[in-house]
């Protein structure tokens, strides 16, 4: 999970507001920091970070883009599974949950920035030596990325549902 100093530098250490945080799945002692830029719309974005003031463990982080109406919210694990208060970030635009800090602090740097970055969601895999290289080797006769390949397999598991799709050119 980002930390708080990772956080403060991303932001330039720009802080705007703070206050008690209440999610009961965090606990009593749930404060958020949020630096935001003063504009709504054109380079409009807000950052906010929420953690516990006695053991400054990372609950969550936000971006929030208005330019281009996203919002985009890391979790820290141990709370994936806690009501965190809905999907709803504001109006019409709910939250999308990111997997990695890199792919939160890419995308917030872009923000920042006020240039184009990448919707997609990084999605982390750890496979064993043996597996990453029979990857390599499946990409490969495909003339593909290693990185296209996985998205390709990741894809087709979501649109068919079928875990299993790939076992005959596995074997």
């Amino acid at each position: 999970m980002i930390t708080i100093k990772e956080f403060m530098e991303l932001v330039e250490y720009r802080i705007t507001e703070g206050s008690e945080y209440y999610c009961s799945a965090y606990g009593t002692n749930a404060y958020s920091l949020d630096s935001w830029n003063g504009l709504h719309e054109t380079g409009g974005h807000s950052f906010s970070i929420v953690f516990d003031t006695d053991t400054q463990q990372v609950f969550e982080v936000t971006a929030c883009d208005y330019q281009n109406q996203r919002a985009y919210r890391l979790i820290n694990p141990i709370y994936a599974d806690a009501d965190v208060g809905g999907n709803a970030a504001w109006d019409d635009v709910d939250w999308t949950a990111l997997e990695s800090v890199d792919d939160f602090i890419e995308k917030a740097c872009a923000i920042i920035a006020g240039v184009d970055y990448d919707t997609r969601i990084q999605v982390p895999l750890n496979l064993p030596k043996e597996d990453m290289f029979k990857m390599m080797q499946m990409a490969h006769e495909r003339d593909l990325t290693l990185n296209q390949f996985i998205e390709q397999i990741l894809c087709n598991m979501i649109e068919c549902n079928d875990p299993n799709f790939l076992n005959d050119d596995w074997k």
